[in-house]
């Protein structure tokens, strides 16, 4: 039954939804697509004009021009336009034309009237080249522009009373892209104009306050409204307006229609909504019943029979998930036996990490037992009124032992980091060539107050790039310069020698001139707070732990290291994996 409701309810929202918004598109469409189809075509129109007024008044056109623009604009947006004089007349242009070379070799245009013709009157599909036989009235002492009364192929039977020319056509604009009659709709500018005499003084009221003006007018013979747009023009022969009429016929036809075909589709799309809903519910809900069932038996820990969904979408992923799912809980349950196991190494590296917090704890302690006594006998030095002249001396030792202090606190820190290990490497090609330049031009000042000198050799010129972490490699370059130049035999050469060995790897050198290391000491050297002489360690800042820290960054990297004597006094060395890539820094 619980698997029935799912399908029913998915039926039940699918159905409503897609009804409901079948019915929202149907009630917008009865209520607003006429006003928007209005209100688009009219701004259309209102932007032809602006761009006609813009165009009329950059060009200035006249006679032929003028009318050749009209008629370009009314084949354009499938609308009328005229020109009106300050008294609201119609100037008297033919937009529409037929120019072409007779037989004689004269050019004559073939003026198109707004009345007296219909679209059927001209042949269609006219192309430059064409020949043409005109019937027709010179309206000129030359000849040369005549007005139509019949516009046949050549070939037909000639008409008496007319003047007849026969010829190709070079030059043409004819009505395109028009609906209904475009010729009846022009001509009727003439009857809006007429009607419009008993108000000039008003609509000439409004041309000139706002520039435009906008109504509408019912042709009476046919009963087709129509939208009619008038916008003054700049000229410099005074007063001149273009007016636009174009029908809204297709408006109340298109909505007529729209309305007669929701009636009748609208059964079927309710039929089609309720069957495909029904399918789709049944459809969706099937795998998800097979799931649930294996789902039940999941819980109760029988892998023996799985669901078989061989689909690609969710439902299918799913379903492979479980067959997963439920062949990993087998191995899981025989895996508890090692995760105890594993439970009990990790107790015993929490012990070993306890172990390290309490030497951590001890060592800060006993490193910071004299550096506190020290401050402690300057603070009372300073408190028992000491010689003025050793007042700056003792201000001066206490913040140079609590800086010493800071550092051995970080050291030791980022010691134990490595120690519980807790550090990850973020390996990538980098330079050693500017990561050893860059580090001895940081200890430029150090070196130049101790008189050193260092001479870098390199195999090769190139940058030596090698894998490894950026940040850490660069501590340890800084970490052995700085242990080289403490130990440093005055006014001598720090040795940096880069070499190429054969298994793709790049053994660094760093040799200071002074005293070698006690041969005992070679091997606890690398151990943390172990100085080979203490109080000169102190006395030059050392705390004890960089060859600790540098020991463990180079075990992350894989490096072979480590210190030997040499006859100028003692060398550190380490290794590196060379690379080849071409991402680095």
């Amino acid at each position: 039954m619980r698997n029935r409701s799912v399908a029913f309810k998915l039926f039940v929202v699918t159905s409503i939804l897609v009804l409901f918004v079948f019915l929202v598109v149907m009630v917008a469409e009865g209520l607003f697509f006429e006003r928007f189809y209005r209100s688009t075509k009219i701004h259309k129109l209102e932007q032809s004009m602006e761009q006609f007024a813009d165009r009329y008044t950059a060009e200035q056109p006249k006679g032929r021009e003028l009318a050749k623009l009209l008629g370009i604009f009314m084949n354009d947006q499938d609308a009328s336009f005229s020109i009106l004089n300050g008294r609201l007349e119609r100037l008297n242009l033919n937009p529409y034309f037929l120019e072409m070379l007779t037989d004689g070799g004269q050019t004559v245009t073939i003026v198109i009237p707004r009345e007296g013709l219909t679209r059927e009157s001209i042949p269609q599909g006219l192309q430059a080249g064409d020949r043409l036989t005109i019937d027709g009235i010179f309206m000129d002492e030359q000849d040369s522009v005549m007005q139509p009364y019949t516009i046949l192929p050549e070939g037909s039977s000639p008409e008496t009373g007319l003047v007849r020319v026969s010829g190709a056509i070079t030059e043409f604009l004819l009505p395109e892209q028009r609906s209904y009659n475009p010729y009846y709709q022009d001509a009727l500018t003439d009857e809006v104009l007429r009607e419009w005499s008993g108000m000039h003084d008003l609509f000439l009221l409004s041309l000139r306050t706002k520039g435009k003006l906008r109504t509408e007018w019912v042709d009476s013979w046919s009963g087709i409204p129509y939208v009619i747009l008038v916008h003054s023009l700049s000229v410099e022969q005074g007063e001149r307006y273009v007016m636009v009429m174009t029908s809204l016929q297709p408006v109340g036809e298109a909505v007529g229609i729209l309305k007669q075909y929701s009636v009748f589709v609208a059964p079927i799309i309710i039929l089609l909504v309720l069957i495909l809903s029904l399918v789709y519910s049944r459809m969706v809900s099937r795998p998800l019943i097979q799931l649930s069932r294996s789902a039940k038996r999941l819980a109760n820990l029988d892998f023996s029979e799985q669901p078989d969904i061989r689909s690609k979408d969710e439902f299918g992923e799913l379903s492979r998930d479980m067959i997963a799912m439920s062949t990993n809980l087998d191995a899981a349950l025989k895996e508890l036996t090692a995760a105890n196991a594993m439970l009990y190494r990790d107790m015993q590296e929490k012990e070993r990490t306890e172990q390290l917090r309490k030497e951590l704890i001890a060592n800060i302690s006993h490193e910071l037992k004299t550096p506190l006594s020290n401050v402690k006998g300057f603070a009372e030095g300073l408190q028992d009124g000491v010689a003025e002249d050793k007042q700056e001396r003792y201000l001066a030792l206490i913040a140079s032992e609590a800086d010493r202090m800071n550092t051995l606190i970080a050291d030791m820190l980022e010691l134990s980091k490595f120690e519980l290990k807790a550090v990850r490497l973020n390996l990538r090609s980098c330079s050693l060539r500017d990561m050893i330049q860059h580090a001895l031009d940081s200890f430029s000042h150090q070196m130049e107050s101790k008189g050193l000198t260092y001479k870098l050799s390199l195999e090769d010129q190139g940058e030596q790039l090698v894998q490894a972490d950026t940040a850490k490699l660069e501590q340890v370059v800084l970490n052995l310069l700085s242990n080289a130049i403490r130990h440093a035999t005055a006014h001598s050469v720090i040795d940096i020698t880069v070499e190429q060995r054969l298994d793709s790897r790049l053994r660094v050198t760093i040799e200071n001139a002074g005293l070698p290391i006690v041969e005992e000491h070679l091997d606890r050297i690398w151990e943390h707070f172990y100085r080979v002489e203490r109080s000169r360690d102190r006395r030059s800042g050392g705390t004890g732990l960089g060859l600790a820290i540098v020991k463990h960054i180079l075990e992350l990297h894989g490096s072979e290291y480590g210190v030997r004597n040499t006859s100028r006094g003692v060398a550190f060395y380490f290794t590196l994996l060379e690379s080849r890539g071409n991402n680095h820094e």
